[in-house]
């Protein structure tokens, strides 16, 4: 389960229902028993979240006894899970007293009211001076205060294979240092090596926030010098249209499609074409590049149901080079879940209660390695034996420092369709980059009233 979130969907008021129905008699059926609703995922193998929250359960059970832990998995699609949590969210009937929030949506329960400001607990809490602050800050809302927290990062980058780029005379090493760097080592697959995809870059709106921010964003944000944010100004609170990156990091996927370095277009807007990435293309070997998250190992661990035990061996990781390869040098994207208590919940305390059991440094680390995720605690993050954990860990921990979170303020689902529905239209050929640009410019003021600067 990753923060690689797609747009919200509506569903029917029966799957609301069936939502509503699934959570019992709400949190407040008992003083003594914390429900917690988490995300579980849609693969009966992948049971990495249960496993650990089966854990916690135990551990905090024997800590406080006579408390119980209710744990309440919604087995759901991103968008479907979404829906139901808010569902979930709007009664003291059916809120749990924890959630899991990713923080591409948390600011839109927020705004709802469906949320707890958590600023007293964590006045009282030593370990909170251990997080991070970029990470603390994609869970604080535009009020100031902080309203979940994070249970670790993501970072993204290249993942190349090394038996393609042996077979196309690439170096095993390779580290682009521009956009022309990456798409000439496409080049060069797409001449030397038949029956591969050079370079995937998602794209378009069945990929969701997929293409948002592992595709455009990661261009987009590599376009300036990395000190300022160029999809949201901060100093007006204005969203940011007609801008010279904007059209540049379009310019990119359209290169990408046009030029056929990357997957045949019918695939590359297939919904499921994340799934075949991770779960084909790479261990065939029939993917050069991978514009991609730190995640994707969990996949390919003992016990997924899609094991790749000799995967660190075949790929190779290089950071994402800024667009001229001016400084910083390099780019990122993070995003992320926190856990959040509902403004509704029966038992707040019992639940940071369990928060804190969850955040120990020990129970932090086992997560983060377990997930694959990346550190969001210093202690964590510095100690050797979570940094050689697993292949991969340093080099996407490392990327935190040169990293970028989403401005994830209530209209950005909305923005960020706008964004896919603009990568989709030049990866399809159906309009130039200007007519794309500027027809995202116009929904950009429709979706966040007019709020817009134009640089």
């Amino acid at each position: 389960m990753r923060p690689t979130a797609v747009s919200i969907l509506a569903l029917s008021l029966v799957t609301a229902a069936a939502s509503l129905t699934a959570c019992g008699s709400g949190s407040g059926s008992s003083p003594d028993t914390v429900k917690i609703s988490f995300k579980q995922s849609m693969d009966n193998s992948v049971k990495v979240t249960d496993t650990y929250l089966a854990d916690i359960k135990k551990q905090f059970e024997k800590e406080y006894p006579g408390k119980k832990v209710e744990l309440v998995p919604i087995k759901a699609s991103d968008a479907d899970y979404y829906t139901k949590l808010q569902q979930m969210l709007r009664s003291p009937r059916t809120a749990p007293d924890l959630v899991y929030e990713d923080t591409f949506l948390i600011n839109s329960d927020i705004t709802s009211g469906y949320l707890k400001p958590l600023d007293s607990y964590l006045a009282k809490w030593k370990d909170w001076g251990q997080f991070i602050d970029t990470a603390k800050s994609a869970a604080k809302g535009e009020d100031g205060k902080t309203y979940g927290v994070p249970d670790g990062t993501d970072t993204r980058g290249l993942w190349f294979d090394k038996r393609v780029f042996e077979k196309a005379g690439l170096p095993a090493d390779w580290q682009p240092k521009s956009w022309d760097d990456v798409l000439a080592a496409a080049r060069t697959i797409k001449a030397k090596v038949p029956g591969v995809t050079p370079l995937n870059v998602y794209t378009g709106k069945a990929a969701g926030e997929t293409a948002s921010m592992q595709g455009f964003e990661m261009l987009l944000y590599g376009t300036n010098d990395g000190t300022s944010d160029p999809l949201y100004d901060k100093t007006s609170k204005k969203w940011i249209a007609g801008s010279q990156g904007f059209k540049d990091a379009l310019s990119f996927v359209e290169t990408v499609y046009k030029d056929k370095l990357g997957p045949d277009v019918s695939d590359a807007l297939d919904p499921n074409y994340r799934n075949t990435v991770w779960g084909e293309l790479m261990p065939q070997g029939k993917l050069g590049i991978n514009l991609d998250g730190s995640w994707l190992p969990q996949n390919w661990l003992k016990g997924s149901g899609h094991e790749w035990s000799d995967w660190s061996k075949q790929l190779g990781l290089a950071y994402m080079p800024t667009q001229h390869g001016q400084a910083p040098g390099k780019v990122s994207m993070s995003g992320g879940w926190t856990w959040s208590i509902p403004a509704k919940a029966g038992n707040p305390d019992l639940a940071f209660d369990f928060i804190k059991t969850m955040q120990t440094k020990a129970n932090a680390q086992k997560w983060y390695i377990a997930n694959s995720g990346i550190a969001v605690r210093k202690d964590v993050a510095s100690d050797p034996s979570y940094t050689s954990a697993q292949p991969g860990i340093k080099f996407f921990t490392d990327l935190v420092a040169s990293t970028h979170y989403r401005p994830a303020y209530t209209a950005y689902p909305k923005v960020s369709t706008a964004v896919q529905e603009a990568m989709e239209s030049v990866t399809t050929g159906d309009a130039s980059v200007d007519k794309a640009a500027s027809t995202y410019d116009s929904t950009l003021k429709d979706v966040t009233d007019n709020q817009v600067v134009t640089q």
